[in-house]
């Protein structure tokens, strides 16, 4: 059976499932869309290129849509978990069936399916994103009907991210505008710029506020005026004290109510755009109140398509599971193409780890596109870790403020010696401590953590090797690695765009599936 899974607004994507496998997911910013994109016709039409014949259920994500000043429902809409009925109707003139599934339960049921041992017969859930802030109880035991309770705790809890930071950022209007999606990452990565000291009264007062608030939007910025903090600025110490609250005070409120309303000992699987902070996927594990915690790549609502096709795979008897790798992109396009005024060779992976050590940024592209917002070694820009001048050199590459940290990518066999932390994760969703920061002042943040990628040997073949030199070279086989990508734009994919990019930016280095490519 072929389900294609469709989000067509909102980090737009399609996927499809074929008897319970992941074949491809597309994501409309990938190729360079803009940032959180819908579903275009383009995609749409690659999508139907890429489908070798007709398929059995069109699945559709749900949303809400705005009329006026009213909200409405599309498809199943934003909020429930009940399952939907699948119905008869047609594609492209053949008749198939037809499901829709909520977006609050796509996110639910794109963790559950894609956690290691699925399907899970009991198990916590959490998904927090921008408007959902809710604990879930899922029960599946064989010969029984399934359930799903849920257990609302906070709504808006991404929201009150962006909102603190939108009262600081003197850029962003008082004029009751909702704050950009991208303030809360941004607020998250400011948290770790902290320095242990609490934030002054004053401070703790409005976080408290925002916290506290049932309802945020449309965000009053001017009814904060009176605080200190307002327009003053996101890069400041009292700032990042400020965030690194926020997100204590967040974290407080849903720990406590998972401990109210779940037993202990249960898996967790977490799903929602905030299931991207690593500081709250660390502190999870260490809580000690879930036997295990799994976090996909995709857990903001890039993966809501494919929660989409295995709603409609439950609707049709089918199970909360699939098979599934991070690697389910689309390919690179023309990746054999050649420049003028760019020399080709295979790669020396010695010959790279020297260019490296010597200051070199590198664009690599290997494989498949990586499914979800992380670049995890098929769509990057590499660096030297043990250059302190890596991390400003990658945020001026990619127009990034000058507090955002970049990642490692080390080789998962060597990631114990290097850093330590409750989960060497292959996905970069947690925090480790770095061992000797000395070492690697380039992906050290100020709080001494780091957001490691553990590359198991394997997974991205040309990586493996270079890694092998990298660590031949300087004794640690460990790289900065921050995605490939155009400002506000989703992974470049082709190879006219990834040459552009290269000459517009100053890189005289990319690496094309095994093939080096340096600019004259």
């Amino acid at each position: 059976m072929k389900i294609l899974g469709i989000k067509p607004g909102h980090d737009g994507a399609l996927a499809l499932i074929e008897d319970g496998r992941l074949c491809w997911s597309l994501e409309a910013e990938k190729d360079s869309g803009p940032r959180h994109g819908a579903v275009t016709a383009e995609l749409m039409a690659s999508a139907m290129s890429m489908l070798d014949g007709p398929i059995d259920v069109v699945a559709l994500g749900g949303w809400h849509r705005i009329v006026g000043t009213t909200y409405g429902s599309s498809a199943a809409g934003y909020f429930g978990t009940a399952t939907s009925p699948v119905e008869a109707s047609t594609w492209n003139g053949v008749p198939v069936l037809r499901s829709s599934t909520t977006h609050e339960r796509s996110h639910v049921l794109a963790s559950l399916a894609m956690a290691p041992g699925a399907p899970l017969r009991d198990a916590a859930v959490l998904v927090w994103e921008g408007v959902i802030g809710s604990w879930y109880r899922w029960s599946d035991p064989v010969g029984s009907p399934v359930t799903l309770d849920a257990f609302p705790v906070l709504d808006q809890p991404g929201a009150r991210y962006s909102s603190l930071y939108a009262l600081a950022d003197p850029n962003f209007p008082a004029t009751g505008e909702d704050p950009p999606t991208e303030f809360a990452g941004k607020l998250m990565a400011l948290a770790g710029c902290a320095d242990g000291v609490p934030p002054d009264v004053e401070t703790r007062a409005v976080v408290d506020h925002l916290v506290s608030r049932s309802r945020l939007y449309p965000l009053a910025k001017v009814d904060y005026r009176r605080w200190s903090g307002y327009d003053a600025g996101v890069e400041t110490i009292e700032f990042a004290r400020a965030a690194r609250y926020l997100g204590d005070r967040l974290f407080g409120v849903f720990a406590d109510a998972a401990k109210r309303v779940l037993p202990a000992g249960l898996p967790l699987v977490v799903g929602g755009g905030c299931g991207l902070n690593c500081d709250w996927n660390t502190r999870l594990v260490e809580l000690g109140w879930f036997s295990d915690v799994f976090v996909p790549p995709c857990p903001d609502d890039s993966g809501s398509a494919i929660g989409a096709a295995v709603g409609a795979q439950v609707a049709v008897g089918g199970p909360v599971a699939i098979e599934w790798s991070v690697d389910s992109g689309p390919a690179f396009v023309d990746p054999d193409a050649r420049r003028d005024g760019w020399t080709a060779r295979a790669a020396s992976p010695r010959n790279l780890a020297a260019a490296l050590a010597g200051g070199a940024v590198v664009a690599w592209v290997e494989g498949r596109c990586e499914i979800g917002p992380r670049a995890l070694g098929h769509r990057s820009l590499l660096a030297s870790a043990h250059d302190p001048t890596s991390t400003a050199t990658l945020n001026r590459i990619k127009g990034r403020e000058s507090y955002r940290p970049v990642a490692p990518l080390c080789r998962a066999d060597a990631a114990p010696g290097l850093f330590d932390g409750v989960r060497l994760d292959p996905h970069m969703l947690y925090f480790s401590k770095v061992r000797d920061p000395g070492r690697l002042p380039a992906i050290t943040h100020s709080d001494g953590s780091a957001r490691v990628q553990a590359l198991e040997r394997g997974r991205v073949p040309h990586l493996d090797a270079l890694l092998d030199a990298v660590g031949g070279e300087s004794g640690d086989p460990v790289v900065c690695n921050t995605s490939l990508n155009h400002h506000g734009r989703g992974f470049i994919n082709r190879s006219d765009d990834l040459f552009a990019f290269c000459e517009s930016r100053g890189l005289a280095h990319a690496v094309i599936d095994g093939i080096w490519h340096e600019r004259e």
